[in-house]
């Protein structure tokens, strides 16, 4: 279902979502996002870590189960893509290669038609890596 307006009514529409990831050890997490990604807790529980990124926040959460890595679960919308991804294989993040009919990465990006039509964008240029827990993010920059 599509629809131009929006209803701010519902309670819904006035929150803000704010990313879960399960973490089976959070001090190894911990490190992963500081060494690799650059990112340090704004706040701290037992079980719980919680990261602020350009407004949004994420929390890594101890966790029992594991994520199946099956899917992006999170994404970062960066500027300028290639610098990104080069950032971060300096600090020894490793991408994922992709190819698949219709999808492929290209030194470790894939060009995707059709992403955020409701921006204005054409598309989208996409990298992914999986964090110390095995859950998948993303990198992405819009393609205007």
């Amino acid at each position: 279902m599509s629809s131009n307006t929006t209803d701010d009514s519902t309670p819904l529409t006035r929150s803000r979502v704010a990313t879960r990831l399960p973490a089976q050890d959070l001090e190894r997490a911990r490190r992963f996002y500081a060494e690799r990604l650059g990112l340090h807790p704004v706040d701290e529980r037992p079980g719980g870590l919680l990261y602020r990124c350009g407004g949004a926040e994420f929390v890594l959460f101890r966790s029992t189960g594991a994520a199946s890595g099956a899917f992006t679960q999170m994404a970062f919308e960066v500027d300028d893509i290639e610098a990104t991804v080069a950032e971060l294989r300096r600090r020894g993040v490793e991408f994922e290669d992709v190819d698949v009919p219709g999808f492929r990465t290209v030194g470790g990006i894939a060009e995707i038609d059709g992403n955020y039509p409701s921006r204005g964008a054409r598309g989208e240029r996409g990298a992914w890596f999986r964090d110390s827990e095995g859950n998948l993010l993303g990198v992405g920059q819009p393609v205007l």
